[in-house]
């Protein structure tokens, strides 16, 4: 894989990890929109957890970890991966964060909440996963990409290798309500200047940088400038969402 494809400028001691496709990187411009279409999330989800003890399951690098960390009462990030687990333990460890290696399946709480984002369309068999959250914490926060907006109109699946299966809305609540006494789902959809982004696709956009070379160097400027307020999670017409979050209660 390409040095460009490799964290650079890491703290002392950090290990860089490699943008594998399985997990989002913060530190590389040509990743940026996936991390901060995550970030939000974590954001999201740090404003509910306040004074919480959370469980970060599957947590990858740790960015997420950390900024759960600055609101919530501890933070455990658990991962498998070796890598991933010793980045993520060399860099966030504070007080109040701690990493863990180890599988999501093994995790028994108890905690009060769980946050397991981006994963469970990796799990061969997600309800035996479900039944341990809901027995491990009061509430866990469950995010999964929109099958409709990801993948190929039609398909059933995108052409992500690691992903075992991918839902539609009505399909991801169907596979957690029998876990949990109460499943709220929400959206995450393009907000700022992606929304805009969409609007000049829609009239156009693509053919016009195209045809006038610009491609490279436009998206080159535009996909390191995109923030977190360029998402939005909310309700609205969830078929067109990126991607589900839901709120499970135990």
């Amino acid at each position: 894989m390409s040095d460009a494809y490799v964290q650079r400028d890491q703290p002392e001691g950090v290990p860089p990890l490699e943008l594998t496709g399985e997990r989002t990187l913060p530190d590389l411009p040509e990743e940026n929109y996936w991390y901060r279409r995550h970030l939000v999330v974590y954001e999201w989800i740090a404003r509910r957890v306040s004074g919480l003890d959370v469980a970060d399951l599957a947590c990858g690098e740790g960015y997420g970890s950390e900024v759960l960390g600055r609101t919530a009462r501890s933070v455990v990030g658990v991962d498998a991966n070796p890598e991933a687990f010793a980045h993520a333990e060399a860099k966030y460890s504070t007080a109040r964060v701690g990493f863990r290696r180890g599988l999501v399946e093994a995790f028994e709480g108890p905690c009060d909440a769980i946050v397991f984002l981006q994963t469970i369309e990796h799990v061969e068999e997600p309800d035996a996963l479900l039944e341990g959250f809901a027995r491990a914490a009061g509430v866990s926060y469950i995010s999964t990409p929109n099958l409709l907006t990801l993948a190929p109109p039609g398909a059933e699946k995108s052409d992500n290798p690691w992903h075992i299966r991918e839902y539609r809305a009505d399909e991801f609540a169907e596979l957690l309500a029998p876990h949990f006494s109460s499943v709220e789902l929400f959206g995450v959809f393009h907000s700022g200047r992606l929304a805009w982004h969409d609007r000049a696709l829609s009239v156009g956009w693509d053919r016009v940088h195209a045809a006038l070379g610009l491609t490279r160097s436009f998206y080159d400027w535009f996909t390191p400038s995109i923030g977190s307020s360029d998402f939005r999670v909310g309700r609205g017409d969830l078929d067109r969402a990126l991607d589900f979050i839901a709120v499970c209660r135990a």
